[in-house]
């Protein structure tokens, strides 16, 4: 039988090129609560961003491979609904287009304010 906190548990992506805040980013999320998939580049994060579970995204704007907002293209094609945030080091006209473009619920600039960012998920 599934106890209640692991049937609770929510889900979160979390697509970051910089390792200290990827790393940082992973134990905050998990503090929370939430089981994290985590990854480092635009392609495995595509390749991977179907398979599981996710409640919310939160995507770096700009990867080594490409733009985070990739990720939300993909899952939004697929129906998914859930609360995502775009982290950036700098806030941008192009960047701004492409978030609300493809639905981002939250924009962040780095550096990130825990209360900011658990605002931006609804935790």
């Amino acid at each position: 039988m599934m106890d209640r906190k692991a049937a609770a548990k929510r889900h979160a992506l979390l697509v970051e090129d910089d390792d200290g805040l990827l790393r940082a980013l992973q134990l905050f999320l998990h503090w929370r609560g939430f089981d994290v998939r985590s990854y480092a580049t635009l392609a495995p994060a595509l390749d991977g961003c179907l398979s599981n579970p996710i409640d919310v995204l939160v995507a770096d704007y700009r990867l080594p491979d490409g733009k985070g907002v990739d990720v939300l293209r993909r899952l939004r094609a697929h129906g998914w609904r859930g609360r995502s945030v775009l982290i950036t080091g700098a806030s941008i006209a192009e960047l701004r287009r492409d978030a609300a473009t493809t639905g981002f619920d939250t924009i962040l600039e780095k550096p990130l304010y825990q209360l900011a960012l658990l605002a931006a998920i609804g935790s």
